[in-house]
């Protein structure tokens, strides 16, 4: 008889039941991870890629569409992520390049993506990172591109001028920054360190609570934490990781101004990826200087009905005055109306250039 199904079962008959349970979760996770091996084995084979994004994505939503409960969503998508990316590792190691160091928010968004069985490689610039992936050192390459707060990080925009990789997938981390010291005292702190960005996420907080402490810009929020660990007066804006890394604590969580403070970064690759139903394209192009000109480049997506997610605008460093336009739209690049749109504002432009089509974040 099910302990669950006996009005009176012991806390000893109930634990039999758990660890039953266990043997079969760790049965079933091994007869996957043999079908895993099995179809790396067909894709060597037939060359085709061993990672394929959107399928990951169909994965999650099959799953999360079909739990009945009481297991939470959030976790069951967390305890998959780990359960792909090792069964991705006994495909093929996986090697990810990430805007470093450790402990960052970029290396929790690439956490997050790829899981811990993956190879996680930080490096000192986002230069870097895509020099890294399109030498092939890195499968892949994670780097910010914009927050909700603070607007685009234009250092990964502009690479994508020079740059053939491509997007294969976007992250959305849901950024929360706390204040670190040695102590823990708030009394303690003469100055603050962190990166630009979340010093101006929490400026008004910082304002309020310490008002004239100095603060000082550093590379990153993981640097910061590093310099306090050795700095009794000082203290650090970073993540919960970089505290723990670094043995701080916490002299107040979560000090960020906004309450729905999102970081999005994108996942950077040499191959495109397939359509998984459920896509973001991005474009980039600059148009011709003409009366009416951005009316027009916009024209095809309203008379197709395609939603167009965001439009950010940069110089173009080769001539002066002449701008680079950026465009997010919702759809693959191969979608017949997305195709067709995408080639009318080719005849407006002096050149256009598919950044990527890949599955929307979750």
């Amino acid at each position: 008889m099910n302990p669950l199904q006996k009005p009176t079962a012991t806390i000893e008959e109930l634990r039999s039941a758990i660890d039953r349970i266990d043997d079969r979760i760790v049965d079933m996770l091994n007869e996957r991870s043999r079908v895993v091996l099995e179809v790396g084995r067909l894709k060597s084979g037939s060359n085709l890629q061993f990672h394929v994004p959107g399928r990951e994505r169909q994965i999650y939503e099959r799953l999360l569409n079909s739990n009945p409960g009481p297991f939470p969503n959030d976790a069951l998508k967390s305890i998959y992520r780990e359960v792909i990316s090792a069964c991705l590792a006994l495909e093929s190691p996986m090697k990810v390049a990430f805007l470093g160091p450790k402990a960052t928010f970029s290396h929790l968004a690439t956490m997050q993506q790829f899981g811990l069985s993956a190879e996680l490689v930080p490096l000192k610039s986002i230069p870097a990172v895509f020099e890294e992936v399109e030498k092939g050192k890195a499968l892949y390459g994670v780097v910010p591109v914009e927050n909700s707060t603070e607007g685009v990080v234009s250092h990964t925009l502009d690479m994508f001028v020079e740059s053939n990789l491509r997007i294969t997938a976007e992250i959305l981390l849901e950024v929360h920054h706390d204040l670190l010291s040695r102590t823990g005292r708030m009394e303690d702190i003469k100055k603050v360190y962190s990166h630009p960005q979340p010093l101006a996420q929490c400026r008004q907080w910082l304002d309020e609570n310490l008002p004239g402490v100095p603060v000082v810009d550093v590379a990153s929020t993981a640097t910061a934490a590093q310099i306090v660990s050795d700095d009794y007066s000082a203290a650090a804006i970073a993540s919960e990781l970089a505290g723990s890394l670094y043995d701080l604590k916490t002299v107040r969580s979560r000090i960020e101004d906004q309450v729905n403070n999102f970081t999005r970064f994108l996942v950077v690759s040499r191959t495109a990826t397939e359509r998984s139903g459920n896509d973001k394209t991005s474009v980039m192009f600059s148009v011709k200087d003409e009366p009416g000109i951005l009316c027009r480049m916009l024209e095809p997506f309203a008379r197709r009905g395609i939603n167009l997610s965001k439009i950010e605008s940069r110089p173009y460093k080769k001539k002066a005055w002449e701008y680079i336009f950026f465009l997010d739209l919702f759809g693959h690049a191969s979608d017949p109306d997305v195709a067709v749109a995408l080639e009318e504002l080719k005849e407006c432009c002096q050149f256009l250039k598919v950044l990527g089509s890949y599955p929307r974040s979750m």
